[in-house]
């Protein structure tokens, strides 16, 4: 007898797979790195001081949350670019799908607002693409870094070399794509089969074509020409400060240099965003929370304070974006940026205009 499973079952299915991965983690295997008890002393024992620390730090990190779609999208404001990366950032923290689902938000909101296709996608898909390009390039410089205090962590080591393996490959893809029309449709072409093969399993209509990585390149040159130096640094500054969260969760809570330094932090942070960007749970729950307080441990971090600074460093890069996302999803419509129009003459490839009431100074 054979069964077969549709979309709903197969939702179900991993959803609660998702739920027992979740559960053993903090039921059954956390606890035996730290118990909750210990935890709670560690978190009784932090300071008004400590307390405002972690809230500044959590601050700064919310701050650095727009201004790489401001770059990536001309005309978008700060006001607007935070309400819909907080919407966007919390949709991907609740659903299986996670990134996509936030990619998706993100494009309906901003063409909500007026905003035309076009520049929308590019902005999606560049932003999408400088993310996942830093996330490969972290690990790489860890191990670096390591390497010259003379320190060793096989993990590292191994997401280091893969994540040199895909950068490059990446890289050298997405240059190649960018170097000649031609060259940008036969990639396209070989995307499209490789995208219909895995849309045939998940029972998925792919409707683009080539042409679509074509026009994404004349767009995406445009852009990239005038402007990628300056969403390089917005990027690596808002990937950066989340770092620096951990960090003070880390300092807040008593583990001092002489047993985790931030070089040491830094790796174990850069291997974690690895493990926490694999699709098992929503937002890695449970994942990153082992994977992290296993690392600090490893490189010398008490089991108590390893724990506590995970679970505080999660709960404030968690808690307040799925806040503010909801109220940003329950308001988006009210975040109108001013005289953003399509062209007339060119629906959906307009120029995006935007009121000078409208700004927000940064």
């Amino acid at each position: 007898m054979s069964f077969r499973f549709g979309r709903t079952q197969r939702r179900v299915l991993g959803g609660a797979a998702s739920v027992a991965v979740v559960a053993a983690v903090f039921v059954f295997v956390l606890p035996r790195i730290a118990d909750y008890r210990d935890v709670w002393e560690v978190v009784q024992q932090l300071g008004w001081e400590e307390w405002a620390l972690l809230a500044g730090a959590t601050v700064l990190n919310l701050a650095t949350f727009p201004p790489p779609w401001m770059v990536a999208l001309p005309g978008l404001g700060y006001r607007q670019a935070l309400a819909m990366t907080q919407a966007s950032t919390a949709l991907s923290l609740v659903t299986p799908a996670g990134a996509a689902v936030g990619m998706a938000a993100s494009y309906s909101m901003l063409r909500s607002w007026g905003f035309a296709g076009r520049p929308v996608g590019l902005a999606v898909a560049v932003t999408g693409i400088w993310n996942q390009f830093a996330n490969l390039a972290f690990p790489v410089v860890a191990l670096a870094l390591l390497t010259a205090e003379d320190q060793d962590h096989p993990a590292l080591q191994t997401a280091a070399i893969v994540g040199v393996a895909v950068l490059a490959v990446a890289l050298a893809a997405f240059a190649f794509a960018l170097s000649s029309a031609s060259r940008a449709r036969w990639i396209g072409d070989i995307l499209v089969r490789l995208a219909r093969w895995v849309g045939r399993i998940a029972r998925r209509r792919v409707g683009w074509t080539g042409e679509g990585l074509v026009r994404f390149r004349g767009s995406a040159l445009g852009l990239l020409r005038r402007r990628w130096h300056v969403l390089t640094v917005a990027t690596l500054v808002g990937h950066l400060t989340v770092f620096v969260l951990l960090l003070t969760c880390l300092r807040a809570v008593g583990v001092g240099a002489s047993e985790v330094s931030w070089i040491e932090a830094f790796a174990a942070w850069s291997l974690v965003r690895i493990l926490g960007a694999l699709p098992l749970t929503p937002g890695g729950v449970g994942i990153v929370e082992l994977g992290l307080s296993g690392a600090l441990v490893a490189f010398g971090a008490p089991n108590a304070g390893a724990v506590t600074a995970t679970l505080l460093y999660r709960a404030l890069t968690v808690l307040p974006t799925l806040g503010l996302g909801m109220l940003a999803a329950a308001t988006w419509r009210t975040h109108h940026p001013g005289e953003s129009l399509e062209s007339p003459g060119d629906p959906g490839e307009g120029q995006v205009h935007q009121s000078e009431a409208s700004r927000v100074p940064r």
